[in-house]
């Protein structure tokens, strides 16, 4: 089993997150000169009698990494109009958008015509 510390970013709201995780690993060593062959990928050989466990480790760890790391399971992200973190302001809100193809009409109700 392989520990190790995590920290990055709520992929949501960006917030740092710091975070512990495991990684478990197996794996079998045979000395070079009883290797079955070459070319067998699953089998780690020693080297003066002597492990690397660097890229063991390494590859126990990034495939314990979350793939999608949240600061919370329920995090709201970000506001998509103005950038602002929703879990802070749980009732932003913004105006509804006017669609530009009618954005003139407004024009009309803010200065109604004079009757004549």
């Amino acid at each position: 089993m392989a520990r190790a510390g995590l920290e990055g970013e709520c992929v949501r709201c960006l917030e740092p997150i710091s975070d512990e995780l495991e990684g478990k690993f197996q794996e079998l060593f045979v000395y070079a000169d009883h290797a079955i062959s070459e070319e067998d990928d699953e089998v780690s050989t020693l080297e003066n009698d002597l492990v690397d466990l660097e890229p063991l480790l390494r590859d126990a760890v990034v495939l314990a990494l979350p793939f999608q790391p949240l600061c919370q399971d329920d995090c709201p992200g970000l506001c998509p109009e103005c950038g602002a973190r929703l879990a802070d302001d749980p009732d932003h809100g913004h105006e509804a958008a006017i669609d530009p193809r009618w954005a003139k009409l407004t024009a009309l109700e803010n200065h109604p015509e004079q009757p004549e």
